[in-house]
């Protein structure tokens, strides 16, 4: 039989959040705060941890603290309460002096039920003074790992918390966070002193998360190809640089994805517009760094993309873990080159030694993460101290596409040794170098050259990452455990020793391999389409199809499709006008004149001899609307000299009229003849208009051949392209 108390819950989670029944152990810890307990939570993103602090506030008298990293997320929290009803503000710097004061006085009065606060102006002493006169509930610490040097968000602030809610009394805590490991949990526990603190720990395991790393070749046609494969859906593309992240939003605009931009970078305005246009669905994809969506509640998130490998695993799960809040099944891609990894560590550079060396550790082990052919989602769950005993979750790349096995038992045996005969003290990388007999000025110092395992792994393999790879496995298949207050060393388990006493087979995984380079992604917008293996078969009929057009209408063939073209056509088979229309030298003018029966041929060639098509491979760039061409257009609109154009843009005459044939040949109809009738009289032009309509090819090198003893070089050109812009468009 429920209780007054239980019934009143119920009642206002349904009246205020509009829920039958309490998620997981919420319940549990709402009770816990209520009775005046300190609270530990480590809840996976999407779990619904804000509840477990929101509604002990809005039941009991007082007004909750709630301590935040995150402007945005405090402004999102916030409206979402002020929205149902529930008298919610945040004190930070965006607040004038005013407004600060009105807050201030208002949480004094008790009409403030939740108060968010930033750890930064938790810790000026006005604030503590004001916080003293106010009626104070709990104090709630969210993305508590912010304390620990071990996590992936240090921040120095956190860890005064304690001293000033000290001050403020003897007042209740509860800490939340949603990616914990065990050392990071001890380090929150004890600079909050919540070691009698009742812990409350969810399930990592998001199971309706599918898990795929994927090598960074050709990332951006992967990208426009995984979006239109969830075409109308809401995702998210996490970059490292507030520079990639602009890239890429406009790169998906220019290919008809609806995204927009967030970064820390942007106007706040521009940045909020962005955000809101996500939630409601007026934007589909936002690409961000990873300041976006810390405490963002939008549950039909299908996808997350990390373009970029993200500094931690801690910030991978917690960015993947706002995909699929709904428990409706959706995707995790993230793209890996090593070289992220070693952009990453320059970035750390600067940093203190011993933060230095634990930004190091987080990232090899995210680069253990990209390189291991297991199970993503056991080394997930082992990361942060959960077992998963399925050989198979089918929810991840490495389940659904498994890597090649092998004999593990020597090897294992091997490792185990190496572990103990080193008095379980070193770390991976240590251990690699021993096995494979490497002299190490490191392995000599400790005399671990003399030891029975030195070299002991050479015959087997030389490479040390092999050894490292095994190491990992040996420790995911729990022979090895790693020490808590010091995660880089490795420790012998229970299961461990029974193995060493009596060994057994056990197979292991062959490890990806990744380039160290992936795309260079500045370069790859620019690179033409490779058409030297141009599909043969198809060009000839394309070319008797351009023939019979010509004659129809009484044009040379090249002015309906250049054999470059044509070539681009037989490389990448477009079979809708969008696509015809990415095809170098094909705009939209001539595509709608000429298309239609190059495409219905190639559709047709294509479902006969099943081939991948156009919209597989062709991507548009953002490159091809220079600033040049739009001034060009406007002013030979305004019909201004070239010369006074090459002036105005600071480029060269010669360089101007090439622009004019790029623009001409990609398909914008130009009208010079305002320019060409100063150079040319009528009976000059028609000469070399007649040349053209005669002609087999309008290759400048073969006209010159013909005209070139009566005009230069540069009328040629200039009528050519009044040509191609009467008969092509």
């Amino acid at each position: 039989m429920e209780t007054t108390a239980e019934v009143s819950l119920k009642g206002s989670l349904k009246r205020v959040f509009g829920y039958d029944k309490f998620r997981g152990k919420q319940e549990d810890i709402i009770t816990n705060i209520l009775d005046g307990n300190n609270t530990f939570v480590i809840m996976p993103t999407g779990a619904g941890k804000s509840l477990c602090y929101q509604l002990p506030a809005i039941v009991q008298g007082g007004t909750a603290i709630v301590i935040s990293p995150l402007i945005a997320l405090m402004k999102n929290q916030v409206d979402q309460m002020n929205a149902v009803g529930v008298n919610a503000r945040f004190l930070n710097s965006t607040l004038t002096k005013s407004e600060s004061n009105r807050v201030k006085k208002d949480t004094i009065s008790g009409l403030v039920k939740l108060l968010y606060v930033a750890p930064e102006s938790l810790t000026k002493e006005e604030n503590v003074q004001f916080l003293k006169q106010a009626t104070i509930s709990f104090v709630a610490i969210d993305e508590a790992h912010c304390i620990s040097e071990w996590g992936h968000d240090f921040r120095p602030e956190y860890r005064r918390i304690k001293d000033i809610i000290s001050k403020l009394g003897d007042i209740p805590m509860i800490a939340l966070t949603a990616t914990a490991t065990p050392k990071v949990q001890l380090d929150i526990q004890k600079n909050l002193s919540m070691d009698e603190a009742m812990l409350f720990k969810s399930s990592f395991n998001r199971t309706n998360l599918y898990y795929e790393v994927r090598p960074k070749q050709n990332a951006k046609k992967q990208l426009i190809k995984f979006i239109k494969s969830h075409k109308g859906a809401s995702g998210i593309i996490y970059c490292l640089s507030r520079k990639k992240v602009e890239e890429i939003a406009e790169f998906l605009k220019v290919n008809d994805i609806n995204a927009a931009p967030y970064h820390a970078g942007m106007e706040s305005k521009e940045r909020m517009k962005n955000q809101d246009g996500f939630l409601n669905e007026d934007v589909d994809v936002i690409v961000a760094t990873i300041a976006f969506g810390m405490g963002i509640d939008k549950p039909d998130v299908r996808f997350v993309v990390h373009y970029d490998a993200p500094k931690s695993i801690e910030g991978y799960y917690q960015e993947t873990g706002r995909a699929g809040r709904d428990g409706i099944n959706s995707d995790c891609l993230m793209f890996y080159s090593y070289n992220d990894i070693l952009k990453l560590e320059k970035f750390n550079k600067d940093k203190a030694v011993t933060e230095r060396e634990n930004a190091r550790f987080l990232l090899e082990e995210m680069a253990s993460y990209a390189d291991s052919a297991i199970c993503r989602r056991k080394q997930l769950l082992h990361y942060f101290g959960e077992e998963y005993t399925e050989d198979n979750c089918g929810q991840c790349d490495n389940c659904v596409h498994p890597k090649e096995k092998f004999e593990g038992k020597e090897i294992i045996k091997l490792v185990i040794e190496a572990v103990i005969q080193t008095n379980e003290r070193f770390d991976i990388n240590h251990l690699a170098s021993l096995l494979i007999g490497k002299s190490t000025q490191h392995v000599k110092s400790y005399d671990h050259d003399k030891l029975a395992v030195f070299g002991k792994g050479e015959s087997i393999s030389d490479d040390e990452n092999f050894w490292r790879s095994v190491i990992r496995q040996t420790l995911l298949h729990e022979f090895l455990k790693k020490d808590i207050e010091n995660p880089a060393v490795f420790r012998v388990s229970s299961k461990g020793k029974k193995f060493l006493e009596s060994p057994f087979s056990h197979m292991l995984t062959k490890d990806h391999e990744y380039t160290a380079d992936g795309d260079n992604e500045d370069d790859m917008d620019k690179a033409p389409v490779n058409v030297s293996a141009y599909d043969k078969t198809l060009f000839g009929m394309l070319k008797k199809l351009r023939k019979d057009i010509a004659h129809q209408e009484d044009i040379p063939p090249y002015v309906i499709f250049s054999d470059p073209s044509m070539e681009e056509m037989c490389t990448v088979y477009p079979t809708t006008m969008d696509d015809l229309k990415q095809i170098v030298g094909v705009g939209e003018s001539k595509a709608k004149k000429f298309g239609e029966p190059f495409l219905q041929m190639i559709e047709e060639y294509v479902d006969e001899h099943d081939i991948i098509t156009a919209s597989d491979v062709l991507i548009k760039t953002s490159g091809t609307k220079s600033k040049n061409k739009i001034y060009i257009i406007q002013h030979i609109d305004q019909k201004m000299d070239f010369e006074e154009i090459a002036e105005a843009r600071g480029m060269k005459y010669e360089d101007v009229i090439a622009e004019v044939e790029n623009i001409c040949y990609s398909g914008t109809k130009l009208n010079i003849d305002y320019y060409i009738d100063q150079l040319l009289d009528d009976d000059r032009q028609d000469d070399i208009y007649d040349y053209f309509l005669n002609a087999e090819t309008d290759e400048l090198k073969v006209a010159m051949e013909e005209l070139g003893e009566y005009y230069s070089e540069d009328e040629v050109r200039l009528m050519r392209v009044k040509f191609m812009s009467e008969y092509a468009h």
